[in-house]
């Protein structure tokens, strides 16, 4: 019984990292098109250089 002890806060981390990285997911637009990220993927169509209409980082 003592190893719950251990098992409790260490499941209860790995759910708010796992909440964290979902939330940090959701803040930062990685669901907003996932189709049409994975059609870019399979296309060299921009693939040497960026969109024209993509502001530069």
């Amino acid at each position: 019984m003592e190893i719950l002890v251990i098992l409790i806060p260490v499941s209860l981390a790995l759910g708010a990292a796992g909440l964290g990285a979902f939330l940090w997911a959701l803040r930062n637009r990685q669901f907003e098109d996932p189709k049409g990220d994975g059609e870019r993927v399979l296309s060299d169509r921009w693939d040497d250089h960026p969109r024209p209409d993509t502001p530069p980082d």
